[in-house]
Parts: structure tokens; sequence; C-alpha cells
């Protein structure tokens, strides 16, 4: 995306015109939560926006503009990638400097002020209701380095580790929108493992840690018993966030064997508000490391670029 925005857009801001991320806002004057996409440092209200025939021009979405009126995008996002990817790329038009529909936003001054909201002025909400949740081992290193807290070097990886996906279903109750306070939680905690016999404490947990994830929302299901071929499981990716996926680590050594973390993982999920499209992150494809185990034939890609190079950071700020 090398085109250029009639909206001043700081060279700092993750909110460029290719990128262009859903979200769900609210304001004091309408406290309603509806769907918006960020710019810059703007959010337009697309139920405004919507409201005000700025969807005109796109046919594809004409009969399905109550999505952008819903407190979540899951409305939105069941109606499945191309929508998406037509949905975005008109508002990237709509946003281009020499859009080829001035009159519906750039040179509308009226609708400019009512659904063109500084960000500053807007609550966040979290995007989505998440029915289900799959926290996934994905990352090499971090499988090794968190496997190495438990069990030491010489078993920190699995045996199953690189002959398929290795993950859990945990709850989806406590997944929460970025700026949600997190309770440090309590539970059973060995404060001396080298002590025979291992009598646990009820405590606080000491050993609070985060995990900088990318967490990825499904906008198609399947039915109960079938199964979604490999080679079609992208057309089931609505977009991405970044995850915080808050751990007990003094309590999770004590409880997760046999059956894994109970508390120790169950107190809270932290999510960022505003959605990245899955086409969005299609300019930074790139082969992922390299795997000497052959995958079972269900799990073998075509493509060798089915993962992404995406530069994250991770500030800590301490009282």
């Amino acid at each position: 995306m090398t085109a250029k925005s009639w909206i001043l857009i700081p060279n700092t801001c993750h909110f460029s015109l290719a990128n262009l991320p859903f979200g769900i806002i609210s304001t004091t004057s309408s406290p309603t939560p509806r769907t918006a996409v960020a710019i810059g440092e703007y959010a337009l209200d697309l139920d405004a926006f919507a409201s005000h025939d700025g969807f005109s021009k796109l046919p594809s979405i004409t009969s399905d503009l109550d999505v952008f009126s819903q407190p979540t995008l899951n409305a939105f996002a069941s109606l499945g990638r191309p929508i998406h990817r037509e949905v975005r790329n008109y508002l990237q038009d709509i946003f281009s400097e020499d859009t080829r529909f001035p009159h519906l936003l750039k040179n509308n001054t009226a609708l400019q002020n009512q659904a063109l909201l500084p960000l500053k002025n807007v609550q966040t909400h979290l995007p989505m209701h998440v029915g289900d949740y799959t926290d996934f081992y994905a990352g090499r290193n971090h499988a090794y380095n968190v496997g190495v807290l438990f069990r030491g070097p010489a078993n920190a990886l699995q045996p199953n580790y690189s002959y398929l996906p290795v993950g859990y279903h945990g709850r989806s109750s406590s997944v929460v929108v970025s700026g949600t306070p997190i309770r440090r939680p309590w539970g059973q905690i060995i404060q001396n493992p080298a002590a025979e016999p291992k009598l646990p404490t009820f405590m606080p947990c000491k050993r609070l840690d985060m995990e900088l994830e990318l967490g990825a929302f499904v906008c198609r299901g399947n039915r109960l018993g079938e199964s979604i071929p490999i080679g079609r499981a992208e057309e089931s990716l609505f977009g991405f966030v970044l995850l915080n996926d808050w751990s007990a680590r003094d309590v999770q050594a004590w409880e997760y064997v046999p059956l894994g973390p109970f508390t120790a993982k169950n107190f809270g999920t932290s999510i960022s508000a505003w959605v990245v499209l899955a086409d969005a992150l299609d300019p930074f494809r790139c082969a992922g490391l390299e795997n000497e185990t052959e995958l079972p034939r269900y799990l073998q890609e075509e493509r060798k670029d089915s993962v992404f190079d995406i530069k994250l950071e991770v500030d800590l700020t301490s009282r």
C-alpha cells in the first residue's frame, strides 16, 4: 500500500492506510457500542458512516449494513473473508488522497464532524464475543523456555511437539480488552520445592508473568464432526490481535500435573482493542522455522510462507 491519505497520519502511528484495523467504540455523547476502523489518530464510526450513505458505492455490503451497529464484530466477521476484503479495500479508497468518492467523506465536512472521531475521545471495548478459546503452544523458542522452567533443558519439549499443533481449550469468560485491571490470583504454592513432604500454602501468586502472543479470531465454523482441510483453514480467519495470557507460574508448577493448568491460567487474558484483518498481514508473510520432522499429510501446507514476520516489543513500567 503506497497510496497516501488525505488524513494526516503521524509516521510513528500504527494505524496507517495499509492497516485499518476494526474495533468497537463508544463515546460520551453516544454510549452505545458500535463498529469503527482506526486510521491515524481517528476512528471512523462505521455505523454513522453507513447511515449517511457512506457505503453507497459498495453494493456487496448494502444489504448487511446493520452489522456496523452491533456491539461486537461477530456479525461482520461472519460475512466471510471476501466481504472483509471488499470493505477494507473500499475504506482504503475512501481515505486515499485520490479517492474515487470524495463527496462521501473527504469533502463532506458534516459527516466528518459526526463520524470521524479523535481516538482520545472514544472508549474501546472487547471487539468480539469470545465463545471459545484455544491456547496454542505455537512458538518453539517460547515452548522450550517454558518447558525448561518446569522440566529442565533435557525434557523441555515433549516428543509430540514437532508432529502436531500443541494446544488446550482454555476459558473464554475472562478474556478482556487491553487496559482492564487484572487481579493477582491466589492459589496453592509450594514455597520450598526441595522439602519433603511437599506441603502447599494458599497464598497470592509471587511469580506472575506475561506472554506476548498473537491472537487469531475465527470467523467461520464447521459442523460438529466435520473437519476443515488445511488448505482451506485460512478462509476461516477473520483477523489478529495482540494477546497477553497472564500466568501464575508458582501456582501452575503445583497444579498442572496431570491435566494441565487451572487457576494458574484462568484468571485473565488481555487482548488489544483493534483487530487487524488477515489481509493486512499478507505483505509480511514468510517461511517459518524449519521442522526436521515430516508432518502427517493432513497437516502439510502448500504455502511455505505460512507465518508472519512481525516485530513486537514489550515495555515494562515498574511502580
